[in-house]
Parts: structure tokens; sequence; C-alpha cells
């Protein structure tokens, strides 16, 4: 998109464009998100950046009415597979807050200096700064749902001081920690019980029925539930996470649409129970990978409209989305061994939660620990190759290495491989490998073999 391309979603207010780009007001000194209902400002005012990041790092601070830190991601960064895209993808997974950017670097390959270089040149801002707007929002979201005091807030967001904290709060939002708590209504304020009440916002319409369907299909007993009737479920699971673990839930909204509209988009209800709260971004991200909230449906629905069988399935279901997985080492034991097994292998040697939350009693098996039970055959070569690190399925794998290794192990077979790189990768452009299909429904493979087997179709 041009500039002048840009400006006209600006006065359109196109919430299509959330989390696409972002434009600032030179003479407020605010950024927004394309949607935001306030007047329009002039064009000679107006600056696009390609991330919120950027925009704070030119002095801009977020505006209070459209809250542009809390648009969905941005779609290029699922579909690419290059180093921004893949440095993008392990940002938002809380990397450099993790490791560092001596460890994003190392495990995408290159020297820190060659990352900051390509991610400053391609989104306007290095890893330094996209984690620290990442911090920011989360800081937020703490401040204004949770009665955490501000100084544990403040580590559990990711800065590694209460000085740190309390500039970034000022700059970004232009007031302290203590006054954003007091901007946040008084009901969405929830104690250590309810959890933390999040909406995870998505663009455009939201397909949320088929995607409860699949999961509560594939639901494996003790680390996940759907409960509820059709158009009101909750689905539940258990998560492994970096500093601990955690149970969430996520709504399906009442009309299973997800309240998506041809030029706005909608979110997901969700509750998270952490046990430490400095993995709220990695949960948060983990679930927007699992339910494909980052996607753009408009050009999948766009691309793949446009051919005969699939116009009138698109047509029916727009806006369908393409699930990844919530923990990728586990899907593909999963693939691999079958739901069946899987319950087997959760109750033989999952971690037991300290409380049980209903029918929720286990966290799914390490990889190493699977290796060390049951290293015969294809599982054990998967699990083995998972704990060693010869095979990476993280957010920022490269899916084409990562596919090359599952079909060097021993056993695998094509079909499982496909599975694995289009849920655990989140591959937007895979192809069943036994069947030819068109070259039309490129680059959106995976989401035409969605709406095939939605609708019940052979592929």
């Amino acid at each position: 998109m041009d500039e002048e391309t840009r400006y006209e979603a600006v006065r359109s207010r196109d919430g299509r464009f959330d989390g696409a780009f972002f434009f600032a007001v030179e003479t407020t000194g605010i950024y927004c998100r394309p949607s935001c209902p306030a007047v329009t400002p002039k064009r000679r005012n107006v600056r696009f950046f390609a991330t919120a990041a950027a925009a704070q790092g030119c002095g801009f601070r977020a505006c209070r009415r459209c809250r542009p830190d809390a648009v969905p991601g941005s779609a290029e960064w699922n579909v690419r597979a290059d180093v921004v895209g893949r440095a993008m993808r392990m940002i938002g997974d809380g990397v450099v807050d993790r490791e560092g950017v001596a460890g994003l670097a190392g495990r995408l390959g290159y020297s820190a200096r060659q990352v900051q270089r390509q991610l400053t040149a391609e989104v306007g801002a290095g890893p330094v700064a996209l984690a620290r707007a990442q911090r920011a929002h989360t800081a937020r979201v703490l401040l204004q749902t949770t009665a955490l005091p501000i100084t544990e807030i403040a580590f559990a967001a990711g800065f590694a001081s209460v000085r740190q904290f309390n500039d970034t709060i000022r700059a970004v939002y232009a007031m302290t920690p203590t006054r954003l708590r007091a901007t946040a209504p008084r009901r969405s304020v929830a104690g250590p019980a309810a959890g933390i009440p999040l909406r995870l916002a998505h663009r455009g319409p939201y397909q949320a029925g088929a995607v409860f369907d699949l999961l509560a299909d594939e639901a494996l007993t003790g680390i996940e539930d759907v409960s509820g009737a059709p158009g009101k479920r909750t689905y539940r699971r258990t998560l492994r996470l970096p500093y601990g673990t955690g149970i969430v839930a996520v709504d399906e909204r009442p009309g299973g649409s997800g309240a998506g509209t041809a030029h706005g988009g909608g979110w997901l209800d969700a509750r998270i129970h952490l046990t430490d709260p400095r993995d709220l971004t990695t949960a948060v991200q983990r679930l927007r990978r699992l339910f494909d909230l980052d996607a753009d449906p408009y050009a999948a629905d766009e691309r793949l409209a446009a051919d005969p069988r699939l116009a009138p399935l698109v047509a029916a279901r727009p806006g369908l989305r393409s699930p990844g997985a919530a923990d990728p080492d586990e899907l593909a034991v999963r693939a691999v061994v079958g739901r069946t097994v899987a319950e087997r292998l959760v109750q033989r040697y999952g971690k037991a939660l300290d409380a049980p939350c209903g029918p929720l009693t286990h966290v799914f098996p390490e990889p190493g620990v699977l290796a060390g039970a049951e290293p015969d055959g294809t599982l054990g070569a998967l699990t083995a190759a998972l704990a060693d690190g010869a095979l990476r399925l993280d957010a920022g794998a490269d899916r084409d290495e990562a596919e090359a290794a599952l079909r060097a192990l021993p056993g695998m077979d094509a079909r499982t491989v496909a599975v694995i790189r289009t849920r655990a990768l989140g591959d937007p452009d895979v192809a069943p490998p036994d069947r030819p299909v068109p070259d039309t429904w490129r680059p959106w493979r995976s989401y035409a073999l969605r709406h095939l087997r939605t609708a019940g179709e052979t592929e």
C-alpha cells in the first residue's frame, strides 16, 4: 500500500487494516489504528508506521480512544517465512524478554547487528523497541485487569527495573502507571481466582463455530475440555509455559461468527490463570496462534472465492480460519500417535496440576520426558529430536528446515508432516501430499483445505 491508499483507509475508518499499519498525527503527538473514531486529521499532518514500536520510537504516544496496542497482529508475519517474519513471531512469543537480542539472533542464525538492521529497515524498529512496545501493552493489561501491586506488574511485564517501567508507561500512554490503572472500569479488575480477563481481537468475520467444532473433536482428556451448547461453548486447556503453567478459557461468542463485519472485526473473550504472571505475553500469543486470530480473512477469501469449487464454500463461511497449535511440540506428538495414545501419554507422563480445575488435571508431557519413557519407533525419534533441538517447531522455526527434519525421522509419513506444518508451524499454504490441488489456491491452500473439510467434502 502507498501512503495515499493508507490515508483513504484512515478516512473511511477501515478496520480491515487495524494492525497492518498505524498512523500518527504530528500536531497532537498521538498514534492510532486506522479505524480510530476520532476526527480524521489533515493529510499533511499524518505519518504512517509499520508497527506501534516505530511510532513510539518517533515520540508518539498511544491514542486513548482507539487503543492501538490492542489490535490484531499483522497477518504478514504469519505468511512470511523469511528472517523478519520469523523474528516478529519470536518477539511476539517473548523470546527477547527471556533471552535478549543475542538469544533471538542465535535462534535465527544471524548476528545481533544483522537482525537489528533487517528489522529496522522493514518495520521501523529493532528487537529491543519491538519488545518494549509489547511490554507496555502487557503492563497496561495487568494494570487495568488485575489487582497485582504495581511493582510486581513491572517485572511480570518483562521490564528490568521499576524505573524503566515507569518511564515506558509515561512515554507510551502519557500518564503514570497509577493513573493508567485508575482509568480502567472498576468492574474489569479481577482478583486472582478469576484470572486475567482479556479480549482477543481479530480482524474481519470469524467463523467461531467451525473452530470450536474442531477443538471439541480433538480435545484430549486431562488437558482440554469444551463445554456448553453450540454458539455458547467454552474451550479450556492447560499450558506449559516458560516460567510455569497456565489454564486458559476462551468463549465462543453468541451468534457463532465472532461479530466480524465487512470493514471491522471482533474478539473472543478469554480468561488466563497463570502460576507466574511473566508468562502472560507468551500465553496470549499461543492462544492467538491456536485460534488463528492474526489472519487476514479478506485476502484469503478474495483469492479462494475466485475458484468455482470454493466460491460457494467461502460465501457460506466468510472468515473461516486455519487453527494452529497452543503447543507445537504437543501437536506434533498428537499427529504421530493419535488421540487414544496421546491421552495415555498424558495420564502416564504428564505433569499433574497442583490444583486440578474440573476435568483439567495435567499438562502435556515434555518431549524430553517422552523420549526417555517411550524411546522406540517414530514417537521416540520425534521426541528425541525435539528434546535435543535437532527439530524446532517454535514460533520462529524455519518451516522448510523443520519439514526436512521431520521427513528424515523413521516412519514419518508425508501426510503427518503436512499436518504438523499446517498446525504446529502455522503455514497458511500447505497442500495434501498425495493429490494435486490448483495453483490458484496459493498462498492459501491450508485455508482452502479447511473449507473443504468443514463442508464435509473430499480434498
